[in-house]
């Protein structure tokens, strides 16, 4: 395997390793809290998450490696990390400890993360450019699904 491949696993790696707290967290503590909160009736069905999420870490980790490998900055990986400790802080916030505000406002820091990215793909490789694209809809989609659960309870 050539070392650019190992690079992509190990970014892989580390992305899906987040999300696996994130998603032990969802799992250990969602119930019965989460059934027992006012939903918004846009709010999608579970089921909808993994696939989402799985299908977006995927798209934003090969963005992360397409742009590193162009320009070699570990600057974008820095960045990358740190945002990815935010996103996967979020359910440890909202499903851990069920702050909600707390955790529109880790929310609001991803998405200063995701455009902070974006800007840098941008000039990068619009290829990464595109692949955050999904994500950003996603995580928009969040934000307003985090404040009206907010305000509803």
């Amino acid at each position: 395997m050539n070392n650019k491949y190992i690079s992509l696993a190990l970014i892989l790696l580390v992305t899906f390793v987040a999300s696996g707290i994130g998603g032990f967290v969802t799992s250990s503590f969602k119930e019965p809290w989460y059934s027992q909160i006012v939903l918004p009736t846009f709010n999608p069905p579970s089921w909808v998450f993994g696939p989402v999420w799985t299908l977006l870490y995927i798209f934003m980790s090969v963005a992360a490696w397409i742009a590193w490998k162009k320009i070699s900055d570990k600057k974008i990986l820095q960045i990358y990390f740190v945002h990815l400790f935010f996103n996967s802080i979020w359910s440890v916030i909202f499903f851990g400890f069920h702050q909600i505000f707390i955790a529109l406002i880790d929310l609001g820091i991803i998405l200063i993360f995701i455009i902070w990215l974006m800007k840098i793909y941008y000039q990068v490789s619009k290829i990464s450019f595109l692949l955050m694209t999904p994500y950003l809809l996603w995580s928009s989609y969040a934000l307003i699904l985090n404040t009206t659960i907010f305000y509803l309870n």
